[in-house]
């Protein structure tokens, strides 16, 4: 890569929270294999992402992509909204 290329980084989650406002937290779930003992496990990461319109709710699948500083804990911003979850 140059210098004026960079990649962009992108992840798929959950949303856990949109009790903020134009903030939503996201649960990022990976899947890693253990060094010693092989099993795989899962790992997971909670970021806080940027929602201009509040458009998001609990329950759905959201792509975020990287981005510069937003506040003191949001870097991400929500791409787009791949699945809504059921309302009841």
């Amino acid at each position: 890569m140059s210098g004026a290329e960079k990649r962009i980084r992108m992840a798929t989650g959950k949303v856990v929270s949109n009790k903020m406002d134009k903030t939503i937290t996201v649960l990022i779930e990976r899947r890693v294999k253990h060094p010693v003992y092989g099993k795989y496990i899962t790992r997971s990461s909670k970021i806080h992402a940027h929602d201009e319109n509040n458009v998001c709710s609990i329950g759905d699948t959201v792509k975020v992509t990287e981005s510069r500083p937003i506040s003191k804990s949001k870097t991400w911003k929500l791409l787009e909204v791949v699945e809504s979850a059921e309302q009841v």
